[in-house]
């Protein structure tokens, strides 16, 4: 016997981008809020500076943060604002113009987040 879960179910509209299965509304604009499950980590904040794929300009990373996109944003621009520089969020990873992995780290340190420096 075959099982009709998640038959019909729209998951992605060329109007509106991805919808959320339960309430049929864009992902942005759920009511339901089901799209969203609050992110898995092991509860370590990483902090560590790159340089690859760009230009050869230093950004600290910070990833690991258990927030949803909206908390996650509103703690980079924070944190941008905190070190004087530019950055985004992309893909639950906030990026920090700069090498500032002594001043993000101390940050979070304050706000009660266990915080590890990673890479280089």
């Amino acid at each position: 016997m075959k099982s009709n879960i998640g038959a019909g179910r729209l998951v992605y509209s060329t109007d509106v981008g991805r919808t959320c299965p339960v309430c049929r509304q864009a992902v942005g604009q759920c009511s339901c809020k089901s799209v969203r499950p609050k992110p898995a980590g092991d509860g370590v904040v990483r902090v560590s500076r790159s340089s690859k794929g760009r230009g050869g300009k230093t950004v600290t990373l910070i990833e690991g943060v258990a927030l949803d996109d909206a908390a996650l944003a509103q703690l980079g621009k924070q944190l941008k604002s905190t070190c004087g520089s530019g950055g985004t969020v992309k893909d639950g990873v906030i990026e920090i113009q700069g090498d500032h992995r002594e001043l993000v780290m101390r940050l979070l340190i304050e706000k009660a987040y266990k915080v590890k420096a990673a890479g280089g």
